[in-house]
């Protein structure tokens, strides 16, 4: 039996294998219309979630399965004070395989070693989100036609952005990656995150201008500047306009840029801009689905 807590739990190869599944359900969805059936995922989503939650539903049923789900902890014996470990054992009794997000960072991964079914880190806190990541992969690689030799721009919040976080674990396995880090000085990457580029002597660049940068990426990643990270509202309400895509920002940035963004938005990325061939992100949500489709299966050993 395994689990999904970080993208670092699936090799390279992997990681192949999956896109490839997951290409094959988007060209042959009937293949896989009944390879789940009789199966039954939990989601069990203690911290407020629309798209991976709703994705991961989706995933089960169009694979045959059906879905338990539990959203927000007042809603569940958390409420009552059950730990995280005894909810993991209580669902394995009703469930094949568990879905979990949680606002606090390494609850999937305790929830993992006290579950007797697989579980999926649906993201947990500011740490980690790596079925994000894998709807970010299969659109680069859809978007793009490679992995490598990319020049990746990062923007916004890589401080807290989880889903950041476990891109560039990703991201570093690949050969001839280059990062450029575009952040205020208060949201820039961890060091335990900077650490993983910094041993793979994969080049990267600190800035805080996203026009300088625009030219040489391949690959813009926006993210919001999340409320509910910070300590106080005074220290949100003064980074969370640091950077907004507008369509003359895009002025000089190449013809294929691919501009993602893990979702939802708030106003970090003008509207004017959804019409651009070069806007990756809601195609990125509909990744995110055929990817946890082809995580599922390989978890639950269907394929």
């Amino acid at each position: 039996m395994r689990s999904l807590i970080s993208i670092l739990d699936l090799s390279v190869e992997e990681l192949d294998e999956l896109i490839g599944v997951a290409n094959d359900i988007i060209d042959n969805p009937a293949k896989y219309s009944e390879i789940c059936r009789g199966k039954k995922l939990a989601t069990l989503f203690f911290e407020p979630s629309t798209r991976t939650r709703l994705s991961f539903e989706a995933a089960m049923y169009e694979l045959g399965g059906n879905v338990l789900s539990v959203t927000g902890a007042g809603s569940s014996s958390a409420a009552k004070g059950e730990s995280v470990a005894d909810t993991a054992k209580t669902v394995s009794c009703y469930a094949d395989i568990i879905a979990m997000r949680h606002s606090k960072e390494g609850a999937p991964l305790v929830a993992s070693m006290n579950a007797t079914i697989p579980v999926i880190n649906a993201g947990d806190g500011g740490h980690n989100h790596p079925t994000q990541t894998l709807a970010d992969l299969l659109t680069i690689r859809r978007e793009k036609g490679r992995l490598d030799n990319l020049t990746i721009g990062l923007c916004g919040d890589l401080k807290f952005g989880r889903t950041v976080h476990s891109l560039i674990e990703a991201m570093a396995r690949y050969t001839g990656v280059k990062f450029v880090l575009i952040s205020p000085e208060e949201l820039k990457l961890p060091s335990y995150v900077k650490s993983i580029i910094k041993e793979k002597n994969i080049p990267y660049v600190q800035t805080t201008d996203l026009e300088a940068a625009m030219p040489d990426l391949d690959i813009l990643y926006m993210t919001r500047v999340q409320r509910e990270r910070f300590f106080n509202e005074e220290d949100y309400l003064r980074l969370k306009d640091s950077y907004i895509l507008t369509p003359d920002k895009l002025n000089n940035a190449k013809a294929d840029l691919c501009i993602m963004h893990p979702l939802p938005r708030v106003n970090e990325i003008s509207v004017a801009i959804d019409n651009d061939p070069r806007a990756a992100y809601f195609k990125q949500v509909l990744n995110g689905k055929y990817m946890r489709m082809a995580l599922i299966c390989k978890l639950l050993e269907v394929l």
